[in-house]
C-alpha cells in the first residue's frame, strides 16, 4: 500500500493526507480538529510550543518525536520554545472538555446563523455567546436521530427542532438537520420554507374569535363541500376520509377537521387571514389572499419552522408577538399584539383539550402530556412535511420531519412523524418544572352548553363576554333553520352550454341536504317547488340566484352561479336516441 501511494501521490500530498487523517487524543482526527478543539484556533495560528505538544500526542510506532518534546519540557530546551511555553501549552490539554470532540458537529446550523449575524472576520478567535442550552441541544439531536431511524424505512431522512423560552424569546435548542442521516446536511431545515398543513388552523380560528364570527361552541358542518375557484372546484377532505356532520369549533380545531376549517375561512376571508399571518412574522406569505384561495385554511402557504415557533409563542404570550433571539446581548425587538388575550386563551384552551382531540387522534397519542400543554400537528399535501408545534406555560417547541429534497414520505403523519419528538423534548423540559393551565383573562365567561339533538355532549365552554348563549335561546329551532344546505350547484360555479349537445341532455341539478318539510326552491325570485325534491333545470344564459326558503319566507341558504353560451332549443327525439 505504501508503494501504491508513493506511485500516485507526491510527498506534499502524502503529508497533507496524513495531517488530515491522523488521530490525536481521544477521537480527534486531523490537525484542524485537534487545534480547534484543544487550543481554540486554526492550525495556522498554533505557536511552536502548541505544535510540539500536538506532535507529542501522535500515536506513531516511532515515538522519537514525542521523546524530544518531553525532553525539551524537562530541560527547557527544544528549539525556540521555552519550557514555560511548553508547560502552558500542555496544561491546556487538561482543561479541554471531555465532550469537546463533538463541537465540530454539535450545532452547525446555529453556528452558521450566528456567524452570519455577527461576522468576526479573520484573526484571533472571537467567541459569540449564544442562548443555546448545551444539554438540551444534545438531547434534541439524539431524540431527532432516534425517531428518524425508527421511520427511515418510510422514506424519511430529515428533521429539525426549535425550542424557545416564552418569556424572553431566547432560543434554547436549534437542531437544524439530521446530520449524517440527511441527504443535504448543510441545509438549515429551521429556516427552509415548506407547506404548513393543518398547523396554520389555530391562527384562522383566532381571527374568527376576535371578530366574534365564531365561538368554541359554534357549530360548523363537516360534510362534503365543493368551493368554486378560478381553476375549478375545490373539494377538501379530512385526513381519515370521513365526515362527522355538525361539529363544534372546539372539536373541529382540536380534531384537525379540514372541511370546517374551509368553512371558517369563508367567514373570515382569505385576505384577512394573509394579513394576520404577516403580522405573526410569516415573511414568506407574500401573495394576496385570492392566490391561496380556500386551501389557505389547510396550510397551503410556505412557512419556516422559525416563523411557526414564533407565531405559536405569540399564542402562549396571550396574543403578543415579538422576535426570537439567539444571543444573550441581542435586543428583545419590537413586540406587537396580534390577538386579544381572550382569543389567545380560547385557542390555547382548545389545543390543550385532550377529549376533543380524541375524535381524530384517540385519547392516547404523542400529543398527550401529564402537564398542561397546547399543541397542533400538521401534514402537508402528499405527506411531504410533518409538523408538531406547541407550548407549555414556559416553553414553545416546534418539530419538523420530512425530506429537504421535497420527496414524499410513506404513511407518516404529524402524529407519527414529528409528534413523538415534540413529546420527548417537552417532557425533558418539564422534568422538574411544572406547567399549569393559564387563568382566564378579564372578559371571559364560562357557560354550560347543551347542543341541539345531542350533536355533542353537554359541557362547559369559555366565551368572550357578549358572545355567550342566552338562557332563552332555542338551539334546536335555530339549528334546524341552519341545516338546509345547497349542495348543487356550488356557489360561484360557471356553467358553459355546449351547442353540439342536445338541449334535453343539458340539465342543471338542484340538490340540497338536511331539508325540512315545507322548505322550497327559489330561483331568481320564482318558487320552483319543494327543496326536498331533485330539480333538473333547463339552463338559461345569465347570472342566477338559487335559494332554499323556509315556510315563513326566511332564506336558509343561497348559491349564485353563471350560465354562459347561446340559448339552446329543445332537441327532438332523434337527437335524444341512444
Amino acid at each position: 500500500m505504501a508503494w501504491a501511494i508513493e506511485a500516485g501521490w507526491s510527498k506534499p500530498q502524502i503529508l497533507e493526507a496524513y495531517l488530515n487523517l491522523v488521530t490525536f487524543s481521544g477521537e480527534l482526527q486531523g490537525v484542524d480538529a485537534a487545534s480547534h478543539i484543544l487550543f481554540g484556533k486554526a492550525p495556522h495560528g498554533l505557536t511552536e510550543a502548541e505544535a510540539l505538544v500536538l506532535a507529542a500526542l501522535l500515536r506513531a510506532p516511532n515515538a522519537g518525536r514525542a521523546t524530544v518534546v518531553m525532553r525539551a519540557m524537562k530541560l527547557g530546551a527544544g528549539g525556540s520554545a521555552p519550557r514555560e511555553a511548553l508547560e502552558g501549552a500542555a496544561s491546556r490539554l487538561s482543561t479541554a472538555p471531555a465532550s469537546s470532540s463533538q463541537r465540530a458537529t454539535f450545532a452547525p446550523h446555529a453556528a452558521s446563523r450566528l456567524l452570519k449575524a455577527h461576522p468576526v472576520g479573520s484573526g484571533p478567535v472571537v467567541r459569540i455567546p449564544s442562548t443555546l442550552d448545551g444539554g438540551l441541544q444534545r438531547f434534541g439531536v439524539a431524540t431527532l436521530n432516534r425517531q428518524l431511524m425508527a421511520v427511515h424505512d418510510q422514506r424519511v431522512q430529515d428533521g429539525a427542532i426549535l425550542v424557545v423560552d416564552n418569556a424572553t424569546g431566547e432560543v434554547l435548542a436549534y437542531v437544524g438537520g439530521s446530520g449524517d442521516l440527511s441527504g443535504a446536511r448543510h441545509v438549515d431545515a429551521i429556516q427552509a420554507r415548506r407547506q404548513a398543513g393543518s398547523a396554520l388552523k389555530p391562527f384562522l380560528y383566532g381571527i374568527a374569535f376576535d371578530q366574534r364570527l365564531l365561538t368554541p361552541a359554534s357549530l360548523l358542518e363537516d360534510a362534503p363541500l365543493e368551493v368554486a375557484t378560478p381553476t375549478g372546484l375545490y373539494r377538501p377532505h379530512n385526513y381519515d376520509e370521513q365526515f362527522r356532520g355538525l361539529v363544534s369549533v372546539r372539536t373541529a380545531l382540536a380534531g384537525s377537521l379540514n372541511v370546517p376549517a374551509v368553512r371558517a375561512l369563508g367567514l373570515v376571508g382569505a385576505e384577512p387571514m394573509v394579513q394576520q399571518l404577516r403580522r405573526l412574522g410569516f415573511a414568506g406569505v407574500v401573495e394576496a389572499g385570492d392566490f391561496y384561495g380556500p386551501s389557505l385554511a389547510l396550510g397551503s402557504a410556505d412557512v419556516s419552522l422559525w416563523e411557526m415557533v414564533g407565531a405559536y409563542r405569540a399564542l402562549a404570550a396571550g396574543g403578543v408577538w415579538s422576535p426570537l433571539r439567539m444571543t444573550a446581548g441581542e435586543t428583545a425587538g419590537e413586540s406587537r399584539r396580534v390577538y386579544s388575550e381572550r382569543a389567545a386563551f380560547q385557542v390555547s384552551s382548545i389545543l390543550s383539550d385532550r377529549d376533543s382531540r380524541s375524535v381524530t387522534f384517540g385519547l392516547e397519542n404523542p400529543l398527550a402530556t401529564r402537564f398542561w400543554t397546547a399543541v397542533k400537528t400538521g401534514t402537508s399535501k402528499e405527506m411531504r412535511d410533518n409538523w408538531a408545534v406547541g407550548y407549555s406555560r414556559r416553553y414553545t417547541v416546534g418539530v419538523w420531519v420530512g425530506n429537504v429534497t421535497g420527496e414524499p414520505m410513506r404513511n407518516v403523519s404529524g402524529v407519527t412523524g414529528a409528534a413523538p419528538v415534540w413529546l420527548e423534548v417537552m417532557a425533558r423540559l418539564h422534568e422538574k418544572t411544572p406547567s399549569v393551565a393559564p387563568a382566564p383573562p378579564a372578559g371571559m365567561v364560562s357557560r354550560e352548553v347543551t347542543f341541539a339533538r345531542e350533536v355533542e355532549p353537554i359541557r362547559r365552554e369559555w366565551f368572550s363576554e357578549g358572545t355567550e348563549p342566552a338562557a332563552t335561546d332555542s338551539p334546536d329551532g335555530s339549528l334546524k333553520a341552519r341545516q338546509a344546505r345547497i349542495t348543487a350547484p356550488v356557489g360561484g360555479t360557471i356553467l358553459a352550454l355546449d351547442p353540439d349537445i342536445p338541449a334535453g341532455r343539458q340539465r342543471v341539478p338542484f340538490e340540497a341536504r338536511e331539508v325540512m318539510p315545507g322548505q322550497r326552491w327559489l330561483l331568481d325570485g320564482v318558487v320552483l317547488g319543494e327543496a326536498a325534491d331533485l330539480v333538473l333545470w333547463s339552463p338559461e344564459p345569465g347570472r342566477h340566484r338559487l335559494s332554499v326558503m323556509a315556510r315563513d319566507g326566511r332564506i336558509l341558504d343561497t348559491a349564485t352561479f353563471v350560465v354562459r353560451g347561446a340559448r339552446l332549443t329543445p332537441a327532438d327525439d332523434r337527437d335524444l336516441a341512444p
